[in-house]
């Protein structure tokens, strides 16, 4: 490469439960910003996570990393061009963009839910996620079966 890779910039942890990864999601979440707008809605769908499941023994902040981690795709497939085709080659995902990938789904899939607010919509796809069900669920899935459907051009990674 000809240039030099950019730094990590260190991320700092949310005020309320001293978490980078949260930050790292309210980060995805933030429209134009306004990151406390973004941390608002936040901390409300967990309020609203805690209302759906009260009987629940874990507490809102583990059920919305277990549904993340319900919908963290393992492997994807990047096009790979040889000779003249382009194969659709399976490759294991890196742990940061696992994760960035997982948090970017459950927001996409939230935004598209029908609800009133933004807050619901989260709530509702995060708790689908932690029934292993949901849109994020199903866009893993995909990921998933187009992975093995391409299994034979595993020798093409690069």
């Amino acid at each position: 490469m000809r240039k030099a890779t950019p730094k990590k910039r260190v991320i700092l942890p949310d005020p309320v439960f001293n978490e980078v990864m949260v930050t790292r999601f309210v980060n995805h979440l933030m429209y134009d910003g306004k990151k406390s707008i973004a941390y608002t809605i936040f901390y409300s769908a967990l309020e609203n996570l805690k209302a759906k499941f009260p009987n629940e023994e874990k507490t809102p902040l583990d059920i919305w990393k277990k549904a993340l981690e319900n919908i963290t795709p393992l492997v994807e497939v990047k096009s790979r061009r040889v000779g003249g085709a382009t194969f659709q080659v399976p490759t294991e995902i890196r742990a940061d963009r696992k994760e960035s990938i997982s948090m970017k789904n459950l927001i996409i899939y939230a935004r598209k839910r029908s609800g009133h607010s933004m807050a619901e919509k989260l709530a509702a796809e995060i708790s689908d996620a932690y029934n292993l069900q949901g849109g994020a669920f199903k866009r893993k899935e995909d990921m998933h079966k187009m992975a093995e459907a391409n299994r034979a051009f595993a020798h093409f990674r690069f």
